[in-house]
Order: C-alpha cells, then sequence, then structure tokens
C-alpha cells in the first residue's frame, strides 16, 4: 500500500448484530466523502410463521448501494449461507468483483448461474493463506475450522491498524477436512498487534468446548452399525465433513448412500470440485433405493430443520416419490435445533414416531458438535489475538451483551456490542460509535424484492390474523344503489356458534344501510363509509377487525 496519513478506519453491520445469520459487515477506509469499502459476507436469513409467504430475508443494502462506486469488492469468509446466500440477489445493486476461495466460489457461481449472472460477475478465486490489495486494504486469509470447508478468519490490514474478522469458527483438532486452526498465523498476528477482533457470539453462553468432528464420526458409525432397517441421517447439506462422515459410517456397515434433496447434491459437487468426497463408491439413485434390502441403504436427508418444503419433511408425510420409512426404520438427527424452528421439528419428529419410525437424536449420543466457539475457544482466541478492541458480531443482543462481558474478563481494554447500522471508529483515535445509518430488512417475496415495512407484508400479516372480507356494489349517479352489496370473506370462522353465511349478510345489510342513509356520494366516498361501518359491525358481532376491501361501481365513471 502506497504510504499515506492515516485516515479514518470504521467497520459497519448492516446484518447479523442482533440476530444469528444474514451477516453483511463493512469496512471503510477514508475521509468520509471519499471512503473506500469492502463488504465482508452477504448473507441471509429464513421466514418464519411472523413473515407469511416470506421463505428468504436479507439485509437491507441501501447504504452501500448508495457508495456502489466506492465499493472494491466482496470478500466471502465461507459458504454458509447466513455468509453468502444473499450475492446472487444483491449483486445487480452492487456491481464489483468477488473474492472467494475455490469451494466457495464454485457455489457462488453455482448460484450466479441460477440467475442468469454468471457471465456478468467477476468472480475471483484466491487460495488458503492467500494476501491481497483491495484499494487502502490488505486483506490476508487465516485458516480457521468450522462446519463446511474452507473456513477462512479476515485480517485487514490499514495505515490505522489491524483488524481480525474471524467470520464463524471453532477450535477442532480433529476437523476431518481441511486443515486445523491456524495458531502459528494468530499468534503473529497477535504480536503484530490487534487493533479489533470482530468475532462470532454464537455459543458464548455454552461453557467448555463445542467437542470434535472425529468424535462425531466415532459415535455415528456405532449407532448406524446398531440398526437393522433402512436408515436417514438428517444432517446440514454445508457440513460436508459430517456428509463424509454419514458416507464412512454407510460403508463401515456395508450400506450404500443415496443423498435425498438438491442441497445434499449440490453440496456434495461442490466438494468434489476441490477433490473431496471422490473415495467413496457412487451415490444411489433414489430411483433405485428400493431396490436394495432395507439393511442396506442409507439416506443422507435436507431438512432437519423441519422444512415443510424439504426432503425428510416429505418422506415423514410420506409423500415422497421416491423414499419411505415405516416401521423398523430409523431417522438419525445429526444436526442442533436452530431456534425459532422448534415447533417445526416437534412436528416433523411426531410424524415420524406416527409412523413408527424410531428417532435417535444428539440427547441419545455424541452424534452432532456445532461450528460455532464455546467459551473457553472464545477465550483462546482472545489470547492468541490479544486485540484492544472487542467488537462481537453474529448473534441475538443477549449474544453479544455477553460476549463483550467475556471479553472485558479476559482484561481486553473496550469491547462494544453493536446494533445493525452503528458505524464504528477503529482508530486512529479512541475507538466507538460515531453515527448510525439505516439498516433494516429486505424480504424475497416471490421472484420480488421487498422492504421489510412493505405495506403488502403489513397486509399479509394482518390478514393471518383478522381474515379478509370483500364488500361489492353498484351505485348511480345519485348514489343510489343498484345492484348489491354482495359480500365475499376469507379466514372468517364458521363455526356451530358462528355462521358465516349469517356473517356474510349481516355485512351486506351494513353495507346497504350505510349507503342507503348516505347522501349523493361519489364511488370514493362510498368505499370509505362502508369500510368503516363494515369493520366497526365485524368487530361487534366477531371481536376482531378484519382487513375491508370495498368495491364501489359507480354507473357514470
Amino acid at each position: 500500500m502506497a504510504d499515506t496519513a492515516v485516515q479514518p478506519f470504521v467497520f459497519l453491520p448492516l446484518g447479523g448484530c442482533g440476530e444469528i445469520g444474514m451477516n453483511l459487515n463493512l469496512y471503510g477506509y477514508g475521509p468520509e466523502e471519499n471512503r473506500k469499502w469492502v463488504i465482508v459476507d452477504l448473507g441471509v436469513t429464513f421466514g418464519d410463521a411472523s413473515t407469511p409467504g416470506i421463505d428468504i430475508i436479507m439485509p437491507n443494502a441501501g447504504f452501500i448501494e448508495e457508495r456502489a462506486d466506492d465499493l472494491l469488492g466482496i470478500v466471502l469468509t465461507h459458504a454458509h449461507e447466513d455468509h453468502m446466500g444473499a450475492v446472487a440477489r444483491l449483486w445487480p445493486r452492487l456491481r464489483c468483483p468477488i473474492y472467494a476461495t475455490p469451494f466457495t466460489a464454485w457455489l457462488v457461481r453455482d448460484r450466479l448461474q441460477e440467475f442468469g449472472l454468471l457471465n456478468e460477475v467477476e468472480v475471483i478465486e484466491i487460495g488458503l493463506d492467500h494476501r491481497f490489495e483491495l484499494g487502502p486494504f490488505d486483506l490476508q486469509l487465516i485458516t480457521l475450522t468450522h462446519s463446511i470447508p474452507e473456513p477462512n478468519g479476515l485480517a485487514i490490514r490499514t495505515p490505522a491498524g489491524m483488524v481480525l474478522h474471524t467470520g464463524d469458527w471453532k477450535i477442532d483438532p480433529d476437523p476431518l477436512i481441511g486443515e486445523s486452526t491456524d495458531v502459528e498465523a494468530l499468534n503473529a498476528l497477535g504480536e503484530e498487534g490487534v487493533l479489533a477482533l470482530v468475532c462470532d457470539s454464537t455459543n458464548v453462553f455454552v461453557e467448555g468446548h463445542t467437542g470434535s468432528e472425529g468424535e462425531v464420526r466415532e459415535e455415528l458409525i456405532r449407532v448406524v452399525g446398531e440398526q437393522k432397517g433402512k436408515v436417514a441421517i438428517a444432517s446440514f447439506a454445508s457440513n460436508v465433513a459430517r456428509m463424509e462422515t454419514a458416507m464412512v459410517a454407510a460403508e463401515e456397515n456395508g450400506r450404500r448412500v443415496c443423498l435425498v434433496g438438491r442441497s445434499m447434491h449440490r453440496m456434495s459437487a461442490a466438494a468434489k470440485s476441490v477433490g473431496l468426497l471422490n473415495q467413496f463408491k457412487p451415490f444411489v439413485d433414489e430411483n433405485e433405493a428400493g431396490f436394495f434390502p432395507n439393511d442396506k441403504i442409507l439416506f443422507l436427508c435436507t431438512g432437519s430443520q423441519g422444512e415443510r418444503r424439504a426432503a425428510l419433511s416429505r418422506i415423514a408425510s410420506g409423500d415422497h416419490r421416491n423414499v419411505s420409512l415405516g416401521e423398523g426404520d430409523t431417522v438419525i438427527f445429526s444436526s442442533r435445533v436452530i431456534p425459532g424452528n422448534e415447533k417445526d421439528i416437534i412436528e416433523l419428529k411426531n410424524r415420524f414416531v406416527e409412523r413408527g419410525v424410531e428417532l435417535i437424536t444428539d440427547r441419545d449420543g455424541e452424534i452432532h458438535v456445532s461450528g460455532h466457539p464455546a467459551r473457553d475457544e472464545l477465550r483462546q482466541m482472545y489470547q492468541w489475538a490479544r486485540p484492544k478492541l472487542a467488537i462481537p458480531v453474529h448473534g441475538e443482543r443477549r449474544h453479544l451483551v455477553e460476549h463483550a462481558k467475556l471479553a472485558r474478563d479476559v482484561q481486553v481494554g473496550q469491547a462494544i456490542a453493536p446494533h445493525n447500522g452503528d458505524l464504528i471508529l477503529l482508530g486512529p483515535g479512541k475507538p466507538g460509535v460515531i453515527d448510525e445509518v439505516p439498516a433494516g430488512r429486505l424480504y424475497v417475496d416471490g421472484d420480488v424484492i421487498v422492504d421489510a415495512e412493505a405495506p403488502s407484508l403489513k397486509d399479509r400479516r394482518k390478514m393471518s390474523f383478522v381474515g379478509h372480507v370483500t364488500v361489492a356494489v353498484s351505485i348511480d349517479a345519485r348514489g343510489r344503489i343498484l345492484e348489491g352489496p354482495a359480500c365475499l370473506t376469507r379466514g372468517i370462522p364458521d363455526a356451530p356458534d358462528f355462521s358465516l353465511d349469517a356473517f356474510e349478510e349481516e355485512m351486506e345489510d351494513v353495507a346497504h344501510e350505510t349507503l342507503s342513509r348516505a347522501k349523493r356520494v361519489d364511488a370514493e366516498a362510498a368505499e370509505t363509509l362502508v369500510m368503516r361501518a363494515v369493520r366497526r359491525r365485524a368487530q361487534d358481532i366477531w371481536g376482531k377487525r378484519p382487513l375491508v376491501d370495498v368495491i364501489v361501481l359507480d354507473e357514470n365513471a
């Protein structure tokens, strides 16, 4: 980098602070009017019952969209959806190069091809431990361990100092796939001087260590060997080490592996592109799995979180076209419950139990370990890096605050638990929050990206609670009724003590009375009068105020 006067070095999270997932981190260097930026990770989270019709949620990148001319690139720490899942959808708004290691780059290209962008986007593959420059930033990948191939921390050097951004990580002495944590590199950074450690907070409430993938392999080999019928293992598709473990457990016990679910096929293809998983027998096609004896087949499935459209849910419901499980068969949940998915997972398990399927979870043995650091691992990272400032990210508010407390307990001089939108000065001078910028969420609504506060989504949420009433009527120039009113409802109850037909007739009567009392009103005024009257009357007889649409046809319109 050129030798220049020291300028402000800032950190700005727009996603991942206050939630687990949807990571979007910005680093900026230079004076405000001419600041250059890099994005570190650009991920998604997923919808739930509070977001009807919304499966994918992304961070609102409006702040950096407005500064896209000063955006030098997107650097991805690893290939989990909460760190790279928004790239293809938001890249057209950003239009900058993407930097990723080979495994992550394969998955990025696959997603870009899905969106018809592959030939437009410059995806630059960088090697593990690679060091490169983007404008005023000197960037170095640091090998860590996590539950996916090629996870990296990122050392970001500027004339104002150096930050270590961990991404997702853990300490695993036996990760099975990839190298162990590069302790030498982390110690070297600590010796050089780490201005700030921006660090994963997911497991900050978990004491001790998270455990090793090697231990999981031994346990899964044993558990699979005890089963006599068909076996299905539910796991996160992105956990390639776990995928490999399932294959080892199958072959050690005389079984063949059948992948079930699109994500499993996608991840296995990405893994094979970088030389992984090639030592096993070919996968059995779903169409052929039924010809194998029950004790000779193992299904590796997506849907461990109870996702209704995933393979495991369809198997549990008995409507998967190729795979069926029943009495004498076993489902092994080699995964954790992501907070918010408890209800769906319980429902999924109950459907399997109803079919006579035995369930094995991490409560029954060491068949899953987390990919995130527990408290002792966090303490170890602070000993290696020795930062002056701790900035917890990747966690709910309670995680960030607890992580900041832990950092102070291990003698870090200052800790800041940020909110999305907090602009933090890293250096020169005293670090701290110096501004707040707009931050929020974008919803993927079908093929359309909308703001989380869009009226359409507010209406949809309201309809999910209070239903919908439509009233149609035709009037003449004097406001007299020519035809109708007619009422159509959606989401209104019909019960022995509450007749839907009577409710609709009552709404029609209310609309008729309202228009009959009105004098010479136009269509717009008639719609407003009827809407208010219908909502009031619905509240009186039902106890809820539904969304109401009134359609008035004016013969002179």
